[in-house]
C-alpha cells in the first residue's frame, strides 16, 4: 500500500494549508485549535449595544492569525471542503466544555450566522452550517439540549463582509439579516439561542443576527466561533482566561 499512497501523493500532492507539505494538515495547526474555549467579545466593538446591556458573550478557539487565517481561508473559499475533518471536531470539543455554562438555561437553539446567496453559490455549501452541527453536537455531548435552527438568512442588498472596515461592514448589514419562514416556525415562542459563526472580526455580523432573533422575541445567550481576530490592545499580551463551567462567566469581561 505504501507505493500505492506515494503515487498518489506524486498525482495528487496535498499539503496543509500552512504550506506543510504531504498532510491533510500538520500537528502544528491542529494543536493551534486544541484549547479551550475563550471569550473575545471585548475586541469586537460593533458588539456594544449602547443601550447599557453587556455586548453578548462570544468564545473563540484561538487568534485569527498566521496558520490559523490560511487554514480558515481555504477551508471556506478554497475549496478545501475535507477541512470539515479538522475543524468540526474542535469547535465540538470546545462545546462540549462550555455546555455546563450553558445548560443552565434549558433547551438550546444553535442558530447558524448566514452567508450571503452569493457566497453560497461561489463555495457550494455551507461550511457555518457544518460548524452549528458540531457546536450543538458538543453541548449535547455535554448535558445541554441542543439543535440546530438555520433561523436566519441575508436580505438581496448586502454584500460579502470581506475587506470591509468596522464602520463598512456596519453600514452593509443595518437590516440586512432577517428571519427565515423555516425559523419563524421552528423557534419556540421565546427560545434561547446560541450563535455560531466562523470568523469575529468587528461584531457587525453577529449584532445584525442578534438584534434580529431579539426583535422577534428571542434570547440571545452567547456565540461561538473558530477564530476571532485579535483586539489592537491585546496583540501584545497573552490570551484571555478561559471559560469555566459558571454561571458567572455569561456576565461581561
Amino acid at each position: 500500500m505504501r507505493p500505492v499512497r506515494e503515487l498518489v501523493r506524486l498525482l495528487l500532492p496535498v499539503a496543509c494549508p500552512c504550506g506543510e507539505p504531504d498532510v491533510l494538515w500538520c500537528a502544528r495547526c491542529d494543536g493551534l485549535l486544541a484549547g479551550p474555549p475563550v471569550r473575545v467579545e471585548h475586541g469586537a466593538p460593533r458588539l456594544d449595544r449602547l443601550d447599557g446591556v453587556a455586548p453578548v458573550p462570544v468564545w473563540a478557539l484561538t487568534a485569527y492569525t498566521g496558520p490559523v487565517r490560511d487554514v480558515v481561508v481555504h477551508w471556506k473559499d478554497r475549496g478545501r471542503a475535507d477541512l470539515d475533518r479538522l475543524l468540526a471536531p474542535a469547535l465540538r470539543r470546545a462545546a462540549r466544555r462550555l455546555a455546563p455554562v450553558l445548560a443552565p438555561a434549558g433547551p438550546l437553539a444553535v442558530v447558524p450566522v448566514p452567508s450571503t446567496a452569493a457566497a453560497l453559490r461561489i463555495r457550494g455549501r455551507d461550511p457555518v452550517g457544518v460548524l452549528a452541527r458540531a457546536v450543538a453536537g458538543g453541548l449535547r455531548d455535554g448535558g445541554a439540549p441542543a439543535r440546530v435552527v438555520p433561523a436566519l438568512a441575508r436580505r438581496g442588498r448586502a454584500r460579502d463582509q470581506v475587506g470591509l472596515g468596522a464602520r463598512a461592514r456596519g453600514r452593509n448589514l443595518a437590516g440586512s439579516v432577517r428571519m427565515t419562514r423555516r425559523g419563524t416556525r421552528a423557534l419556540e415562542r421565546t427560545s434561547v439561542c446560541i450563535l455560531v459563526d466562523d470568523v469575529l472580526t468587528t461584531g457587525a455580523t453577529l449584532a445584525a443576527a442578534e438584534r434580529t432573533l431579539e426583535a422577534h422575541g428571542h434570547d440571545v445567550l452567547g456565540a461561538t466561533v473558530l477564530a476571532a481576530t485579535p483586539a489592537p490592545d491585546d496583540r501584545r499580551r497573552a490570551r484571555p482566561a478561559t471559560a469555566t463551567p459558571s454561571g458567572e462567566d455569561l456576565g461581561g469581561t
